[in-house]
């Protein structure tokens, strides 16, 4: 089954870049959103981690995941 995957960027960010690049190795598919273009998604991430706009947050079928290290990111993709 296949994952819905979104991951919440920003322009600058190089945890950002890095996550890309691990999910990408990993062939996974994901839908990139920058939340300083659309500022709407910053604020969803500011009312799910209590104020912050933390990049990278990543959404794997509905979970957030803020700033996740491989190891949670690949537990959330087998799961």
């Amino acid at each position: 089954m296949t994952k819905s995957v979104k991951m919440y960027t920003t322009s600058w960010c190089g945890y950002c870049v890095g996550t890309k690049r691990y999910l990408n190795s990993k062939g996974v598919q994901f839908e990139e959103i920058d939340i300083e273009q659309q500022p709407e998604y910053g604020d969803k991430i500011e009312q799910a981690t209590g104020g912050f706009r933390t990049v990278p947050t990543v959404e794997i079928d509905g979970k957030l995941m803020v700033n996740p290290s491989r190891r949670e990111l690949d537990d959330a993709l087998k799961a």
